[in-house]
């Protein structure tokens, strides 16, 4: 390591977008080695506070400095489909000078091109072993390799480069059970100062710290992300305490605010008769200092009143609001007996496997296994989406496809004209109501698809596949827990609880699929041909 004491430091960092948006609003911390993971919801600005570190945004305020090499992996890299494994590993041109050194060249620009890196040989062999990519083919195009072969080789590519600072966004999305335990493995044992942005529940618990962005800032706390949740949870609690004392004592000052009206009408009537038969100065003198008794205790009481209002609202102000999705739909339910889905020998263009499958009832079936298998395919051709190589299949009950993309809503429509369009039929005000249940009220009903946060896009999303005409009898979900923030992913779990048919899921999020009560888990297996699931 060049800088073993690489860092992140961030000084009243301000982001807006350019209609004055706030995103960030004077993030300041500092970070040296260690694991270190952000969390938060859609929209609050993860992978903007990762772009501003890694220079690839400008800030509207403040700085981010690192100390150290610096290295970035965003979300999903997508290089040029042709470019060869060696590109993508940032090793072509060392090799190419290696090779021509160990032929005799004696060129100084091939000196150069090497630099201190005359162990690649070595130490690429090694990467590659510990992510299980050994033997890999370095002419071989990007464009053929699966999902998690791309990110192994990204993230290989970036730790042959040594860097003291490695950002990481979502490394571990779309990827199968076992390629997640490497890049765990290549996060629990990097040595300089890493800062991950993930859903990723197993990775998140592995770290030294997790940095909560919430309302503009970050906050960090000490430990993985079970102790994140248990302080989160404990605060939340005191919190519901400190709002049920001061709303207590707000009543309280309340009431002693009208029993004092009460009282001091009682002493204006009866001073008034007792003025009433005293000198006028004298009674002038009396109905003065009364009033101004009457006026303290009024301003007294007054005073208390509007602090405990003030404490109220600071103990409120403390309660995150995490609403949750309560809906019903009884429409969706399938008789135990009534067959919903058959698929013999069905196989999908890529992959090998062919798939056996009978649902009947509201069965709840998950498939899982190994990137490149042919999940998502043998989904395109159960729905009917892409022919199937051979076999065969059918959906006996009305259905929907959830598919990865949640590329479902029309960005240019309203919530509301989104649902409409999936329920013709159904009356508007009826809409709105179930709009509301699953937490699109007001004037959100009424905003283009386009302009949501992504919290709202997604329950808009989620409403457009559960209300739709007729009721989906079948749910069909392709990794639906993808970038995903935990507030919605429970969003999604309270929905499907709510659904009573049938559902055919496909995931690699053992968390999520652990909360869906299933009743079979098929495990599928076979050459991989990637790219697909």
């Amino acid at each position: 390591m060049l800088h073993p004491t690489g860092a992140v430091t961030c000084t009243d960092l301000i982001f807006r977008h350019a209609d004055g948006t706030s995103v960030l609003d004077g993030v300041t911390f500092s970070l040296g080695p260690g694991r270190h993971g952000i969390v938060g919801d859609n929209g609050s600005g993860k992978t903007t506070l990762l772009g501003l570190i890694a220079g690839e945004l400008r800030s509207t305020s403040g700085t981010a400095h690192v100390v150290g090499e610096l290295a970035s992996l965003p979300q999903d890299p997508a290089p040029d489909p042709h470019r060869p494994v060696a590109e993508l590993l940032g090793v072509a041109d060392t090799f190419t000078a290696l090779r021509r050194i160990e032929a005799g060249s004696v060129a100084v620009e091939d000196f150069e091109t090497v630099g201190d890196d005359w162990d690649l040989d070595e130490r690429l062999t090694a990467s590659l072993a510990r992510v299980g990519l050994e033997g890999i083919d370095l002419d071989r195009p990007s464009g053929t390799l699966s999902g998690g072969e791309l990110m192994l080789l990204s993230l290989t590519g970036l730790l042959l480069r040594r860097p003291d600072v490695l950002l990481l966004d979502e490394p571990t999305n779309n990827l199968d059970a076992q390629t997640r335990s490497r890049v765990h493995d290549v996060v629990a044992t990097f040595p300089g100062t890493l800062l991950v942005v993930s859903h990723d529940r197993t990775l998140l618990e592995r770290l030294d710290a997790i940095g909560e962005v919430r309302d503009g800032g970050v906050r960090w706390f000490g430990g993985g992300l079970s102790f994140y949740e248990d302080v989160v949870a404990a605060e939340q609690e005191a919190a519901a305490q400190a709002v049920a004392t001061a709303r207590s004592d707000a009543r309280r000052q309340q009431r002693d605010l009208v029993t004092q009206h009460v009282k001091q009408a009682r002493r204006d009537r009866q001073g008034r008769k007792k003025a009433d038969s005293l000198p006028p100065i004298v009674a002038h003198a009396y109905r003065r200092r009364a009033e101004e008794s009457a006026g303290r205790l009024r301003t007294m009481h007054e005073g208390r009143l509007e602090d405990a209002r003030e404490h109220l609202q600071e103990a409120e102000r403390r309660v995150r609001h995490d609403a949750e999705i309560r809906i019903d739909l009884p429409d969706t339910a399938v008789p135990a007996q009534r067959d919903v889905l058959r698929a013999r020998g069905l196989r999908a263009p890529h992959g090998s496997t062919a798939l056996e499958l009978a649902m009947r009832g509201p069965e709840r079936v998950a498939l899982t296994g190994p990137n490149g298998v042919g999940k998502t395919s043998l989904l395109r051709c159960l729905t009917g989406q892409q022919p199937a190589l051979s076999g065969e299949a059918e959906i006996l009950v009305p259905h929907r496809l959830l598919p990865q993309n949640l590329h479902v809503l029309d960005p240019a429509l309203s919530v509301l004209e989104n649902v409409q369009r999936a329920a013709p039929e159904t009356d508007p005000t009826r809409i709105r109501h179930q709009l509301a249940l699953f937490l699109l009220r007001g004037d959100a009903v009424h905003q283009p698809a386009g302009s949501l946060s992504g919290g709202e896009r997604w329950r808009a999303t989620l409403a457009s596949m559960l209300l739709a005409e007729p009721a989906p009898q079948l749910l069909i979900l392709d990794e639906p827990t993808n970038n995903l923030d935990f507030a919605s992913v429970r969003h999604l779990i309270q929905s499907l609880q709510a659904h009573h048919g049938a559902l055919l899921v496909v995931s690699h999020d053992e968390h999520f699929l652990d909360q869906l009560d299933l009743d079979r888990r098929i495990a599928l297996t076979g050459t991989k041909e990637p790219p697909d699931a």
